[in-house]
């Protein structure tokens, strides 16, 4: 898998993903700094001209770096959970997200705000390579991703471990700011446009809604999960050491 741009690499030398380290004949500091890492860690390091870097990097903005890492470590849904403990697991559910800069977008935001893990589809969904990993500025070398086949299973597979799944949708009748983002939660988003699907938005314990006070009628996807999860993580905050259960 071919990762670019100076944050993407450096966060995966420090992950402990690269196996190879392409820099160009000309480096500024941060590249220096990628070098000395990977040295560190005995990974391979070459020198190439600015060609053998774009393609490489399939024509995104590199930086003058690009490094070929290992695939990153596909989770269980359970190993999400448990490995939240002992705090309540707060998840976030990708339903048909195909954007690469929503989705590095939103892996950026999950790292920042604490989320034990993500949930993708293997189907309809953007590739964790390249353009994700440039827009993630290296989230996604540290941010734990569970591949399912079904969206829809995977909420029932939450309601059967205990995790509430709210689904942000423009129309719901309740704002996300009333949800209890300390129970055990996965926060479900859909793709722009579409929104959710049918069968996931149905799955859903609970729709909520950002209220909207000006002429935009919605936020950018990765916009929304911003507002959400920092919303989960101060009330988190506000509550240390508490541990909830599923209500029954």
């Amino acid at each position: 898998m071919i990762i670019y741009g100076l944050n993407p690499v450096l966060e995966a030398l420090r992950a402990g993903g690269v196996r190879r380290l392409r820099v160009g004949t000309r480096g500024d500091r941060r590249v220096e700094e990628a070098i000395t890492l990977a040295r560190q860690t005995g990974v391979t390091v070459e020198r190439v001209d600015r060609a053998a870097l774009d393609r490489a990097a399939a024509g995104g903005v590199h930086q003058g770096i690009v490094a070929e890492v290992g695939a990153p470590r596909d989770y269980s849904i359970r190993e999400l959970i448990d490995r939240a403990a002992p705090a309540a697991p707060l998840l976030v559910v990708l339903d048909a997200i195909e954007d690469p800069q929503n989705v590095g977008a939103i892996l950026r935001t999950a790292d920042a705000a604490g989320v034990h893990g993500v949930i993708r589809q293997s189907r309809h969904s953007a590739s964790l390579d390249g353009v994700v990993a440039k827009a993630s500025a290296g989230a996604v070398a540290h941010v734990r991703v569970a591949t399912v086949v079904n969206i829809a299973r995977a909420i029932d597979e939450l309601k059967e471990a205990g995790v509430w799944s709210v689904g942000l949708a423009g129309d719901a009748p309740e704002s996300y700011d009333v949800v209890d983002f300390t129970l055990p939660t996965a926060v479900v988003l859909g793709a722009e446009g579409a929104g959710l699907r049918r069968l996931v938005r149905e799955r859903c314990d609970r729709l909520a809604a950002i209220p909207m006070h000006g002429a935009v009628g919605s936020l950018n996807v990765s916009v929304a999960a911003g507002v959400v999860l920092f919303e989960a993580a101060r009330q988190r905050a506000s509550e240390p050491g508490v541990e909830r259960s599923r209500k029954t």
